[in-house]
């Protein structure tokens, strides 16, 4: 743990949690709010600042026997993520005052998701990242029903879930079968069974099939696009803000991880599958979005006011 100095910025988000998960006991309500959007802000912000400084220094630090791996990509990754998050508190800030949802419970959620996404971008284990995944996951699904006078929030919420909840049976079901077929959950000694061309290629891809339809899931790529569209509608539009930023960059960072550093020798295979999902996502995604009619009541409220003319042809629910 000689090394351990470059664990300071995700430490820094941990006592930030901690900090404002206190805070409401000893000032008003209001004053706690204040606090905890402060507290978020600049944690957020001066993580982001030194994962930036620190993606500049070339080694690897492993920590907790391997399960954890600090690099160049780890910290660059870190530094989108947690400067995206702080952007966001700032860009929604207004959204979340006029509709009686800035509150210090919003923040903390956003922050444990952020958390989550810092654990998956360094997770160099099966059980890291799925620790992270779902500490994201879970805040996310929080979040999107914050809104409970809202049934739309609500359904939202109950979509993601459900779905999210097969995506994660996916995604176990994947990591046993490398499990049962490498012996290891650390991504380098997978690496190294894979590259030994000893275990079946069969129960290999089976399993990378589960784990990229997992991660595709959380980055709504097509065909397991089928949660966004309901999702980004019915939650609150700086909700919408938070699940569409910072956890897509993360699971793409988890995926690359993965792919890169434990399954290399098996890089035609999953190439090919990314490829069709990519080339699915750019069509899928075109073609119903010119005949979309239904967008997020907030953005059409705002084109309204700035458009007195501008007219749409159904009713936003």
């Amino acid at each position: 743990m000689q090394d351990a100095h470059v664990l300071l910025p995700d430490a820094l988000v941990v006592l930030a949690i901690v900090i404002a998960s206190r805070l409401g006991d000893f000032c008003s309500e209001a004053t706690n709010r204040r606090l905890t959007y402060l507290v978020a802000l600049l944690s957020s912000t001066a993580a982001g600042v030194w994962f930036a400084i620190q993606s500049f220094d070339p080694h690897q630090y492993y920590f907790f026997s391997r399960m954890i791996v600090i690099d160049s990509f780890a910290s660059v990754m870190k530094a989108v993520v947690s400067l995206g998050f702080a952007v966001s508190l700032v860009y929604s800030r207004r959204y979340l005052e006029d509709r009686d949802l800035f509150r210090d419970h919003v923040f903390l959620l956003g922050m444990f998701s952020l958390l989550g996404q810092l654990i998956m971008i360094s997770g160099n284990h099966f059980l890291m990242l799925y620790l992270g995944l779902e500490l994201m996951s879970l805040s996310l699904y929080a979040m999107v029903a914050l809104r409970r006078d809202v049934a739309q929030s609500s359904e939202a919420a109950m979509k993601y879930y459900v779905l999210g909840a097969l995506a994660t049976g996916f995604l176990l079901y994947g990591i046993s079968m490398l499990y049962g077929a490498t012996g290891s959950l650390e991504l380098n000694e997978v690496l190294k069974a894979v590259a030994s061309g000893r275990i079946n290629d069969a129960v290999l891809l089976f399993g990378v099939i589960f784990i990229v339809a997992g991660v595709a899931f959380k980055m709504g790529a097509a065909p397991f696009h089928m949660w966004v569209p309901d999702v980004y509608q019915g939650a609150p539009t700086a909700m919408t803000l938070f699940v569409g930023g910072g956890p897509k960059v993360a699971a793409f960072a988890w995926g690359l991880r993965f792919l890169v550093m434990g399954l290399l020798p098996l890089a035609v295979n999953w190439q090919e599958m990314l490829v069709i999902l990519a080339a699915l996502s750019m069509i899928v995604g075109n073609i119903t979005g010119i005949v979309q009619r239904n967008i997020q009541p907030h953005v059409l409220t705002k084109c309204r006011t700035l458009h007195p003319s501008y007219k749409h042809r159904r009713t936003a629910r």
